[in-house]
């Protein structure tokens, strides 16, 4: 683990940030796991950078229209549909 721990109030800070409620344990679990995830990029900052060319080319090819499946294809091998359409699980 890194010199430069991760503390407590640091976890909270981030995880009121993202509105998540961590119990204490939780806390403590997450702050040895940021302090490891800062050292590998800690780490990261040590490779040597390569030489690269100055100038980048695009490579994207033009759109193209091509056939596609019709909508009854396409919805063949869905576990769902509902009027036409993919049917996914509700999300609250």
């Amino acid at each position: 683990m890194s010199d430069d721990a991760v503390s407590p109030e640091e976890v909270r800070h981030v995880a009121d940030l993202a509105r998540v409620d961590l119990d204490d344990d939780e806390v403590d679990r997450f702050a040895g796991q940021f302090a490891d995830i800062l050292e590998y990029f800690e780490t990261l900052d040590e490779v040597p950078e390569v030489d690269r060319e100055a100038d980048l080319a695009n490579v994207m090819r033009p759109d193209e229209e091509r056939p596609s499946l019709d909508s009854e294809e396409a919805l063949r091998n869905a576990p769902e549909t509902e009027d036409g359409y993919f049917k996914g699980p509700n999300v609250s």
